[in-house]
C-alpha cells in the first residue's frame, strides 16, 4: 500500500479514536505495520499539519497520539461553544419519540404503523441526540432492531424513570393517544 493512503488511514484512524486518542501499538496493530513505519506515519502528519494553514495538530500525551485543534484558534471555539444551538425538534421527531416513550421497545416498522408515515428520519434524529437507543432485536423474521428511550432522555425530560410519564387515559383513541403524548412532549421541548 503506498504511503499516502496510509497517511491517509492513520488520519482517519486518530480522528476516529477521539478523545481517547490512539497509540502506536494500536496504530501497529490496526493498520498491520511496523512499529517504525507507524512511528514514521504519525511523524509526516505531524509535519503536515505543522507547515500548512491547517487547523488541527497532533499531539502526544502520555504515549497517546491525539488530533486536536490549533490553541490559536481557541476563541472561535469559545464562540462557537457559547451560540445558542436550536433544540427544537420537529413535529415528526416529537411524534415518533412519544410512540417510542410509551410503547418502548418498539420496532421502526411499529412507529411506521401507529404514524402511518415513514419514521426512518424522525428515528434517525432521535438516536443522533441520544434520546433513543437500541435495546435489542426482535424475535421473528428479519430480527429487527428494537428502540427505547435513554438515560439522556429521562434527563432531557426531568424524568428519574420513565414511569413518571402521565398516563394516558384508557378510553382514548390512537389519534388522541397521539395528540396527547405530543402535547406533553412539546410542553416540555419548549421549556428546554
Amino acid at each position: 500500500m503506498e504511503i499516502k493512503n496510509l497517511k491517509a488511514i492513520t488520519e482517519g484512524l486518530l480522528f476516529a479514536s477521539g478523545d481517547e486518542g490512539i497509540t502506536i501499538k494500536q496504530l501497529r496493530k490496526i493498520m498491520d505495520i511496523s512499529e517504525e513505519l507507524a512511528v514514521h506515519l504519525i511523524k509526516e502528519l505531524q509535519y503536515d499539519y505543522e507547515h500548512a494553514e491547517r487547523g488541527m495538530m497532533i499531539i502526544r500525551s502520555h504515549e497517546v497520539y491525539h488530533l486536536t485543534t490549533k490553541p490559536e484558534h481557541s476563541s472561535y471555539f469559545k464562540k462557537l461553544l457559547e451560540a445558542p444551538q436550536s433544540s427544537r425538534m420537529s413535529q415528526a421527531a416529537l411524534e415518533t419519540l412519544a410512540i417510542i416513550a410509551y410503547n418502548q421497545p418498539i420496532t421502526r416498522s411499529e412507529i411506521e404503523d401507529i404514524r402511518g408515515v415513514n419514521s426512518d428520519r424522525s428515528v434517525q434524529t432521535l438516536v443522533a441526540r441520544s434520546l433513543i437507543e437500541e435495546a435489542g432485536r426482535k424475535e421473528g423474521i428479519g430480527r429487527p432492531i428494537l428502540f427505547a428511550t435513554s438515560k439522556e432522555f429521562l434527563t432531557y425530560f426531568g424524568l428519574s424513570s420513565i414511569e413518571e410519564l402521565p398516563p394516558l387515559p384508557e378510553d382514548l383513541d390512537m389519534d388522541e393517544l397521539e395528540k396527547e403524548a405530543d402535547l406533553f412532549f412539546s410542553e416540555m421541548d419548549d421549556e428546554n
